[in-house]
């Protein structure tokens, strides 16, 4: 117990500790940028960065999510407190945590996943959009206007008109942000927002700028509780409701980003959700701005190395240790620059990257009219366009049907509609089918997952109009029987089923039941029965499976990462993706004439399997290496035979002598009863040995030894389709 808690002590001080300095100096400016965008007191940013890191850190369900003042909720602080005061703002903020609480106690906290990250992204890019035209304006002097198309139409001549010192400082601020990523890795290790607001603070000290600083001094010492607002209560509790969800929204999908950033436990949302209202009501009840998940925050604590809430707990001492004992030196910052750097921050949040990965699941014009909603609307107004936009794509995919007609060599008609069948695409549906001669023979595939009384009519009557001028209609309802239902008369159920892959996929081909072969007179010197029951397995991949894995295969195509390098024998009856149930992408895998693994340095040479065990361990990183033999295997046979079976097969001779080492071992050791017979124990054999030889390899021996790999015996028995797990004899080295 000690010694576990001297360990988790260590672990804080070397990882934890130094990446909670690095948020504190990312989170001081960022806090009181915030607050000055929201038209808060500044002192209001900083007391939500030290609520979001102590609060939301302590009893958040994410291990390295920082949380502080919401940057997606400026505008709608901004509008409540010209609206409702900010001591009445401040029990918005306190309404909306206790929301967020009941929220989570009920469990709620998934649900908001299912708001399209187009809307999330956009709003966030509007949100950045308005925050840098409004803080413009303090840039070159001037104030922001009360909307963001109006402080578009006035940037002009703000532009043109006489410019302070205050330009000066805002330019230089910007400038150092720009080129902070481009200067030496020593010099970055100070955060750039910090660094730009330093550098701004000393220039305008050196040069005596006529610039506009601010004084926490007693900010802290003026605290009053917050009082209900006054007005229509109905716009209240829709405002209560709106930081509740935004604020909700923004640290779920930030606990989603970081769960990608590191290793340890994956975030509890529903704990995470809890966490924040339990933040934001101490928050709004301290006069601090609301509190939510922050991406820049969290993002600069993993990169520095924390790994536990120590990391966000910390950074909020941090702040709360410099606000009571050095807020005095904050007055040394120009207000210029911290407009300056809101302009950047504002900008950066259009994050190219967030439009390139819409854009490849089409959603592109969800991102822009909620982006643009925001800008010249509202956020609530943009928010809603975004939603109601999502929702009819949304609407049109799920009715969205495919249909594909070609005509075969044979004059046959292949047709296969895909997708879900409803009234909507009748219309298309009955156009397509009707496009097929009278009189052909068409086989139709219903690869659907869904119909609708409306397009059972269309395709029953195509079908039967069809079969009346004298063609032929041969249905396969291959996802679900929902035609063979309709046309019975049993009750359609409204759900739409799961896709599943064709049935029985995993039999041979002897053993399925498929339709009856046209006659196919191959060409001379064409195609032996064997290829042409291949092709003909191919084109039923293409037309049942491929729709089902193809987006797995997309993401696969740009690199593999398998987890396992699968060595057994090359025997037709061993199918290692069925035996393991492991899919694209699991297994690399090495097939040989009795699962064997030459000794290093043994002849005769064969470099084949050698090579796929260096590219396994050294370039893919797998972490476990897998034999898998096999009963009745005819290689363990030719090895008790002395070589007998193998008779005028030279090849096979030489590569037995790879076994050499298993049939002595057989010799040496007795039956411990669990095999079946002699030609079974060889087998079982032969897989262990064959574990021992790989780690005659050195660079398998030392990641064996430094628990980065594990190696793993299997045995299939085929009789009776058990996998069994072998005891190792890794221990001994030969």
């Amino acid at each position: 117990m000690i010694r576990d808690t001297q360990s988790s002590v260590l672990r804080t001080l070397r990882h934890d500790l130094p990446a909670s300095l690095v948020v504190f100096l990312v989170a001081v400016p960022l806090s009181l940028g915030i607050a000055m965008a929201s038209g808060a007191p500044l002192a209001a940013g900083l007391i939500a960065a030290v609520v979001g890191g102590i609060v939301a850190g302590a009893l958040g369900g994410s291990a390295v999510q920082v949380s502080g003042p919401a940057t997606g909720l400026t505008l709608i602080v901004a509008d409540l407190v010209q609206t409702y005061g900010w001591r009445a703002t401040c029990m918005i903020t306190l309404l909306a945590g206790a929301a967020q609480i009941v929220l989570g106690v009920f469990r709620v906290a998934r649900a908001a996943l299912a708001v399209s990250p187009a809307v999330v992204h956009g709003t966030l890019a509007g949100v950045g959009v308005v925050i840098a035209l409004s803080q413009l304006h303090i840039v070159l002097g001037g104030s922001p206007q009360s909307s963001a198309v109006a402080n578009i139409i006035e940037l002009p001549a703000q532009i043109a008109a006489k410019h302070s010192h205050a330009v000066a400082v805002g330019v230089l601020t910007i400038a150092v942000l720009a080129i902070w990523s481009k200067l030496p890795r020593m010099i970055r290790t100070v955060p750039a927002p910090l660094a730009a607001l330093l550098v701004a603070a000393l220039a305008a000290w050196a040069f005596g700028w006529d610039v506009t600083r601010v004084d926490l001094s007693d900010s802290f010492t003026e605290w009053a509780f917050p009082v209900l607002p006054h007005g229509d209560w109905h716009r209240i509790v829709g405002a209560v409701l709106l930081v509740a969800l935004l604020a909700g929204v923004e640290s779920l999908m930030c606990s989603v980003t970081t769960d990608g950033m590191h290793e340890g436990p994956r975030a509890d949302l529903d704990t995470e959700l809890t966490g924040q209202g339990v933040a934001n009501m101490v928050s709004g009840a301290l006069g601090g701005l609301p509190v939510a998940g922050g991406i820049v925050r969290s993002t600069a604590s993993v990169r520095s190395g924390g790994r536990t809430r120590w990391a966000p707990v910390l950074h909020g001492c941090w702040v709360l240790v410099f606000a009571l004992g050095f807020g005095w030196s904050i007055q040394l910052i120009p207000m210029e620059a911290l407009a300056a750097l809101l302009v950047f921050l504002g900008v950066q949040m259009v994050n190219l990257g967030h439009v390139r990965k819409v854009h490849g699941h089409g959603e592109v014009p969800v991102y822009i009219l909620t982006m643009g909603g925001v800008i010249v609307l509202g956020l609530a107004e943009g928010v809603l366009l975004g939603l109601a936009l999502a929702a009819l794509l949304a609407l049109r995919r799920l009715t969205w049907v495919t249909i594909n007609v070609r005509q075969e060599e044979d004059g046959h008609y292949h047709a296969t509609i895909s997708g879900s069948l409803t009234f909507l695409g009748v219309p298309r549906l009955t156009h397509e089918l009707r496009q097929i001669p009278a009189g052909a023979g068409v086989d139709l595939d219903l690869n659907i997952d869904f119909m609708d009384n409306a397009a059972f009519e269309a395709i029953h009557s195509w079908r039967v109009d069809h079969e009346r001028l004298g063609g032929t209609v041969d249905i396969d309802d291959i996802h679900d029987e929902w035609y063979a239902m309709a046309a019975s008369g049993s009750r359609m159920f409204p759900a739409k089923t799961p896709l599943r892959a064709p049935d029985r996929w995993w039999l041979p081909w002897a053993h399925r039941r498929r339709r009856a072969p046209r006659p196919v007179v191959p060409a001379q010197g064409g195609p032996s029965g064997a290829e042409c029951q291949l092709t003909a397995g191919a084109r039923e991949f293409h037309r049942r499976t491929a729709p089902l894995v193809q987006p797995i295969f997309t993401e696969l195509a740009r690199r593999q990462q398998p987890s396992h390098l699968f060595i057994t024998c090359a025997d037709s009856r061993v199918v290692p993706s069925l035996i393991t149930a492991s899919g694209p992408g699991d297994l690399f895998t090495v097939r040989n004439i009795g699962n064997l693994v030459p000794r290093r340095g043994c002849e005769p040479n064969d470099d084949s399997v050698v090579a796929a065990i260096e590219y396994a361990t050294q370039v893919l990183g797998v972490r476990t290496i897998t034999v898998c033999g096999h009963s009745g295997c005819g290689a363990m046979a030719g090895l008790l035979s002395g070589g007998v079976q193998a008779g005028s097969l030279p090849g096979l001779r030489r590569w037995l002598r790879h076994g050499n080492h298993s049939l002595a071992r057989f010799i040496d050791g007795e039956s411990d009863g669990t095999d079946s017979g002699p030609l079974d124990r060889l087998c079982r054999v032969n897989v262990q040995q064959q574990l021992l030889n790989l780690r005659t390899y050195r660079r398998v021996d030392e990641q064996v030894l430094a628990g980065e790999l594990e190696l793993v015996g299997l045995y299939f028995d085929i009789g009776t389709a058990r996998v069994h797990r072998l005891p190792s004899t890794l221990s001994v080295k030969t």
